[in-house]
């Protein structure tokens, strides 16, 4: 099932989303030790760990490649985004709908990390500029998203029903749980960077162990709110038809920018396996963020969740076909 990108990870999720509906209680409970506030502090040690595996060297030598890295951001940033406001505008209504929020969103965020380098190396891409770039887009993210967002939903929260978004403080909040922690994490990188990366799949474990919590927690919140009673089953299903038409609309267009620019055979595979994925991690965070407290953000978060297991079902038959 893991060479079609059906891990435990994936069941995982679904399994906590069920977890969710049955027992919701834990999920809304407050309180100095809620889980609320423990997967809070465990967002801020996935970006400490993350910043403490980032070797300041690796982003150096990857900014050589600086043709690739404006496609990669430039897809990742721009083209998801828009290709969502244009679909938005020739189908109309409005923005309070939280499965489009969702939708939007996830246009709006950084590249996956693991994943993406993952699949590049499978399909014997550019693994250098694989990792420079996906380094980059996540901290382009803390600024770009919530940037987006703001755009989209007002500020103040016009147009977007309950939510409500201030950017300032959104970008400010992600600051301080995520930047500040990566910068930590780059400072020690050269005492305790190599003792990271030799454990690199233990704190991988522990990512994923904090994603569920906060899937766990959204999810709970919009179970015990009742914000799923009035989508009927039929949306699902079209939900993610969408996102697999998404993909690989992305992927297509990024490959035509490839071709047009006369990529190598390793660049183009970087820019395409970069600049079509979306992070499930950043994007856990910032909900948490962005929409503190909103009893909607399980809805919110359901579009990312069905385009990261298409996307890693997809990318991994891929990338199988780009290795031989």
């Amino acid at each position: 099932m893991s060479k079609f990108g059906l891990d435990w990870f994936v069941l995982a999720l679904v399994g906590v989303i069920g977890l969710a509906y049955l027992w919701p209680g834990p999920g809304v409970v407050e309180g100095s030790l809620s889980l609320q506030r423990l997967s809070g502090y465990g967002v801020s040690m996935i970006f400490f760990f993350y910043g403490l595996k980032l070797s300041p060297e690796q982003l150096r030598t990857g900014l050589a490649n600086w043709r690739l890295h404006l496609v990669v951001q430039s897809v990742t940033f721009i083209v998801f985004p828009l290709l969502i406001l244009l679909v938005k505008l020739i189908a109309g209504g409005s923005w309070d709908s939280l499965l489009w929020t969702g939708t939007f969103f996830l246009a709006t965020l950084p590249s996956t990390v693991s994943s993406s380098v993952v699949m590049v190396s499978i399909a014997r891409g550019n693994i250098p500029s694989a990792i420079f770039n996906a380094s980059i887009s996540s901290l382009l993210g803390v600024f770009l998203t919530p940037l987006w967002m703001g755009l989209v939903l007002g500020g103040g929260g016009a147009g977007s029903g309950d939510i409500g978004f201030d950017l300032a403080d959104s970008i400010v909040k992600l600051a301080f749980q995520v930047l500040l922690p990566v910068a930590l994490g780059i400072l020690l990188h050269s005492r305790f960077g190599a003792l990271a990366n030799r454990n690199r799949e233990k704190l991988k474990f522990f990512d994923q162990f904090v994603i569920l919590l906060i899937v766990y927690v959204s999810f709970c919140e919009s179970f015990a709110n009742e914000m799923f009673a009035g989508i009927p089953g039929f949306t699902f299903l079209f939900l993610s038809l969408a996102m697999v038409v998404l993909f690989f609309m992305v992927f297509g267009i990024t490959a035509g920018i490839g071709k047009l620019l006369n990529f190598s055979r390793e660049d183009n595979i970087t820019a395409l396996f970069c600049g079509s994925k979306k992070s499930l991690v950043h994007g856990t965070v910032m909900a948490k963020v962005l929409f503190p407290g909103f009893a909607g953000a399980g809805v919110i978060l359901l579009p990312l969740m069905i385009f990261h297991t298409l996307q890693l079902v997809v990318a991994s038959v891929i990338a199988q076909r780009h290795s031989g």
